[in-house]
């Protein structure tokens, strides 16, 4: 007769999953997906490395599922923060705001989810979250067309550009070593990129 996992095993096996991913995820907040190596991941997990090939079959594998992890979080902050009863003007502001502050606080992690480079699974989860704020900010722009608050466009052009000029944006704060120039402070650096999305939409404000 075939083995057939109880169910008490799968929730065990799920839970050290998980257990593994967060742990990964811990190294990549810290140090970048380069930090992330089957064999640190398996010491922050608390397990063997022969464990870890249970889970995942290779690095690049539990890189992408790391990155799925983390992204699904932040599109969901973004998208709550863009679908709040209000106007199409502060409802673009408020996702602009949210993606920002958390990318700049959460620096390390924010600049490998965002630019740091990786395997080519990673990068294909990459242009599905683009893809998922792409949605957002179209639904955001046509709704904001409608009533007037921004000027008529193809609205999926103007959301993808949106999509790329905000991570863009926010690269060089994020990698920037601290060499002791004067930067701008978050406030300032995310009011300009709000300032310039409202301005690339054409938003009519009084």
């Amino acid at each position: 007769m075939a083995y057939r996992p109880t169910e008490k095993t799968q929730a065990r096996k799920a839970a050290a999953k998980d257990s593994l991913v967060k742990a990964a995820l811990g190294l990549v907040a810290t140090g970048g997906f380069n930090a992330l190596t089957i064999a640190a991941a398996a010491q922050a997990a608390g397990m063997s490395t022969g464990a870890v090939y249970k889970h995942f079959e290779s690095k690049a594998l539990l890189c992408a599922e790391v990155f799925r992890l983390a992204t699904e979080k932040e599109v969901a902050m973004v998208h709550a923060a863009g679908t709040i009863k209000a106007s199409p003007i502060q409802r673009m502001l408020n996702a602009i705001a949210v993606f920002s502050e958390r990318a700049l606080r959460g620096q390390r992690l924010a600049y490998a989810l965002i630019a740091e480079p990786v395997d080519t699974l990673v990068d294909v989860e990459r242009l599905r979250y683009r893809q998922a704020y792409a949605v957002m900010y179209r639904q955001l722009i046509e709704e904001g067309i409608r009533s007037g608050d921004f000027t008529p466009q193809d609205a999926t052009v103007s959301a993808a550009a949106l999509v790329g000029a905000i991570p863009e944006a926010l690269v060089g704060p994020l990698s920037r070593q601290h060499d002791g120039q004067p930067e701008p402070s978050q406030d300032q650096l995310i009011q300009s990129i709000q300032t310039f999305c409202l301005r690339a939409v054409g938003a009519k404000q009084n």
